[in-house]
């Protein structure tokens, strides 16, 4: 790929337990590597739960917009990071983009770029720190963000899906497994969270219909799972797909911290995901596949209620998916998935381009200073 672009020439990657996250801001970075060659580096931020999150990442953090330098250090040495570790990453250089996505590693990222003069990109939003403390804000659509000169939207997810990487990551993963059927079905599972719940007992209900459908069509099923999914429903998953003639590939991640997708979605034909994972549909359409999504079980608590009411929670996920289907990225399955039908075509795929890491990347560089 051409590196024609003006950029920075130093990205650094702030990294926290949540895999999602990471890929997000892998993503973009990679696409602005690809377009103007900057080095990526990446740092891990110190992890924290409970009260000593609440009063670090919550009460402590709000203040960062405003810190003096100083003020900046005390705070870091608060959170255990220590600067002298990561001496040969970070430098005073206004050349080097700082990304983060979430809010465990947001504040590092818009902390140290002010403390080394750097630039500073958050993905989400965080839900301390406005976004106009930072110089690009890439915040998805569904969270209605108010329009800014330094915010641009996406619809889903930004994610590190790169199209010409799949093959070869399906053949490593893959050969020993293949030769494969002409019709290959990736499933990709969630698991529950704030607004959903993917339990055993939907797993017993839903995917029964598909073994049936996947055996009768000789296809081959490739699944995975992922950390939200725990360890009762996989051992649904499991129980109800681990015995069938079609499962060619089952990756449980209770048991693996492995991340099949890449290769999953170079190998499919039809690729099924459920509604919880915003990114993993967002992989799979920025993949080429028409994603079929597979409705779960929402929470039912009177918080999610009135956040449902509000216009959030599900309801603005409902929205986001509704806007995919719109623009033939997904097929909504519905509760009872017919998946006969969906199996039905040679391939599920879409020649509806997506790629919003590369979009996002994009606009950083068209807005980064020319040298």
């Amino acid at each position: 790929m051409n590196k024609t672009k003006t950029g920075p020439g130093r990205i650094v990657l702030f990294v926290d337990e949540t895999r999602g996250h990471n890929h997000q801001s892998l993503g973009v970075a990679r696409w602005v590597e690809r377009l103007c060659g900057a080095e990526i580096y990446e740092i891990r931020v110190p992890s924290f739960s409970g009260l000593q999150r609440l009063r670090i990442l919550k009460q402590q953090a709000r203040h960062l917009g405003t810190a003096s330098d100083a003020e900046i250090k005390d705070w870091l040495k608060t959170t255990g990071f220590a600067l002298e570790e990561h001496a040969d990453t970070l430098s005073d250089n206004t050349g080097t983009l700082y990304i983060a996505t979430g809010n465990s590693s947001s504040p590092f990222c818009l902390a140290l770029s002010r403390l080394f003069h750097g630039r500073s990109a958050v993905i989400m939003t965080p839900t301390v720190l406005e976004t106009r403390l930072f110089d690009f804000a890439i915040v998805p659509l569904h969270d209605h963000p108010a329009p800014a000169d330094n915010l641009i939207t996406t619809l889903g997810a930004p994610n590190h899906i790169y199209y010409p990487e799949l093959s070869a990551a399906a053949e490593q993963l893959f050969a020993p497994m293949k030769p494969f059927p002409k019709k290959v079905i990736a499933l990709l599972l969630g698991g529950g969270d704030a607004n959903y719940e993917l339990t055993p007992d939907w797993v017993r209900f839903i995917l029964p219909s598909l073994r049936e459908a996947t055996e009768k069509q000789g296809a081959a099923l490739l699944v995975t799972t992922s950390r939200r999914t725990g360890a009762e429903a996989d051992a649904a998953v499991e129980s109800v797909l681990g015995g069938s003639p079609a499962t060619r590939y089952l990756l449980l991640a209770s048991r693996s911290q492995e991340n099949p997708v890449p290769a999953m979605l170079g190998a499919a034909t039809h690729v099924l995901v459920t509604e919880d994972s915003v990114s993993m549909a967002s992989e799979a359409a920025t993949a080429g596949f028409r994603v079929g999504l597979l409705r779960v079980e929402k929470k039912q608590s009177p918080l999610t209620k009135i956040r449902r009411q509000l216009g959030g929670g599900t309801a603005k996920f409902d929205a986001l998916f509704a806007e995919m289907a719109a623009r033939g990225l997904v097929d909504d399955l519905g509760r009872t998935p017919d998946f006969d039908a969906f199996l039905a075509p040679e391939v599920r795929k879409t020649d509806v381009p997506f790629n919003e890491a590369k979009r996002a990347a994009e606009w950083i560089l068209s807005r980064w200073p020319q040298s």
